[in-house]
């Protein structure tokens, strides 16, 4: 080992004799919170994510360091591939008014909602995924799936919102022009639990950015790295990543890192 090493026998005794230095020791520690956040994540998380995760424990480090530790190990977040965003409009039904007008922002849950459609590829065919989104902290507030392209997966995803919600005050509800929104069915339904409908402008791309982000969100962390044979596997996978990483664990940048439940929890102590 020594002559192959180039090294004296004195010399190699003395280096399996030496201490680990103490910065190697806590850099050692840190990998190993840095290995448990980037796995609890699925290997989403990257550099801002693990750096809060590890904050958030009480741990005071520097950004760099953890930065100069993730990168020696080769520890980083996927690659996430492009997300296309696809809608389709109706031409002939009357629009909404857009009450937005691109303002992102609320100061309490259940004053305004967001809602899209998107679609994934199983072995069986195609699975539609509807959801509402609570601009106030960003939680899936509901959603549902379907095999078919209807208002009634709209329908769904409102009446699972409404139920768990159970909102006191007017809510502003926006999405896209799309037909399922447009429907007499899901109108009928804003217009009963005295919901304002709100619908994005025409040809532009950034008037429900809110919820066409969690679906890029949704894709580049799962979707893209998934290949569902059924329905029914795809459906248990969105369940998981919605109800139990999404709303409950995954650190949100626009809510200070926190998780929507945990914002929404933090914010109502403060209330009371």
């Amino acid at each position: 080992m020594c002559r192959m090493l180039k090294v004296s026998r004195t010399g190699y005794y003395k280096w399996l004799k030496r201490k680990c230095s103490r910065r190697n020791s806590e850099d050692q520690r840190l990998l190993e919170r840095i290995i448990y956040h980037y796995s609890s994540s699925r290997g989403t998380y990257g550099l801002p994510r693990i750096y809060a995760a590890i904050r958030k424990e009480g741990i005071t480090v520097n950004r760099k360091r953890i930065a100069r530790i993730m990168r020696i190990n080769k520890i980083r977040a996927k690659t996430k591939k492009r997300f296309k965003v696809t809608t389709k409009q109706s031409s002939s039904a009357r629009a909404s008014e857009n009450i937005l007008n691109k303002n992102f922002t609320s100061g309490r849950k259940n004053h305004i909602w967001t809602s899209d459609i998107t679609y994934l590829w199983t072995s069986e065919g195609w699975l539609y995924l509807a959801v509402i989104l609570d601009v106030y902290s960003r939680k899936i507030v509901g959603w549902s799936l379907g095999s078919s392209l209807s208002a009634e997966l709209v329908v769904r995803a409102l009446l699972m919102a409404l139920l768990h919600r159970k909102p006191e005050e007017v809510i502003i509800f926006h999405s896209d022009r799309g037909s399922q929104y447009t429907s007499s069915s899901v109108r009928n339904l804003l217009k009963s639990c005295n919901i304002k409908q709100s619908m994005s402008s025409t040809g532009s791309c950034y008037d429900n950015a809110i919820t066409e982000s969690f679906f890029h969100t949704l894709k580049t962390e799962l979707i893209y790295w998934n290949h569902y044979h059924t329905r029914q596997e795809a459906k248990r996978s969105i369940f998981e990543y919605i109800e139990i990483f999404y709303n409950r664990k995954r650190l949100h940048s626009a809510i200070g890192y926190q998780s929507p439940v945990e914002f929404e929890m933090k914010n109502q102590e403060r209330i009371n």
